[in-house]
């Protein structure tokens, strides 16, 4: 496990910050005109949770999100379009895809992350080994080993304030 003096957290943005409305998709990104983008609801608590990250972490939060160049350039939209950045204190150069969901450990590795909040148990796999404090978001699997499941944003907050607690 890496033991890095700066907390550094990564954040996937379907179904993690924004809601997953299409059974099955990461996100409603794949239908609907801007409006209906814009209008896709962020999770009860996402935003204030992100908000909260970025101060906690000295603003060390990446958000790192598997999509193709449609979705990719839609979620651009939707964080632009709910003020995401204004709201959370989040740069928009700390945001980051890729095409794959192992391809996150890439991102994991070059930005040295400590802690990851994903809500897929494969992503939480590949990243074993590579970042100490992982989050498993949601209430749909069991987590992996090693692996700390958060239902909601509350317990993402109350487990990584433990985390950050124990480091100080």
């Amino acid at each position: 496990m890496r033991h890095m003096s700066t907390p550094r957290i990564g954040v996937d943005v379907g179904r993690v910050l924004v809601e997953g409305l299409v059974p099955g998709a990461d996100t409603s990104f794949f239908t609907g005109d801007d409006d209906a983008l814009v209008a896709t609801p962020a999770l009860d608590g996402a935003l204030d949770g992100l908000a909260w990250l970025v101060d906690q972490f000295d603003g060390q939060v990446w958000l790192v999100s598997k999509c193709g160049p449609t979705v990719q350039r839609r979620t651009l939209q939707w964080l632009e379009g709910n003020d995401v950045y204004a709201l959370t204190g989040l740069a928009p150069a700390q945001v980051r895809f890729c095409r794959a969901r192992p391809d996150k450990a890439v991102h994991a590795r070059e930005l040295h992350l400590t802690h990851f909040v994903d809500d897929r148990p494969e992503v939480h796999q590949v990243l074993a080994g590579l970042v100490t404090h992982r989050y498993l978001f949601g209430e749909h699997y069991p987590p992996p080993p090693g692996c700390v499941l958060t239902p909601t944003w509350p317990d993402v907050l109350t487990h990584v304030a433990t985390t950050l607690r124990a480091a100080a």
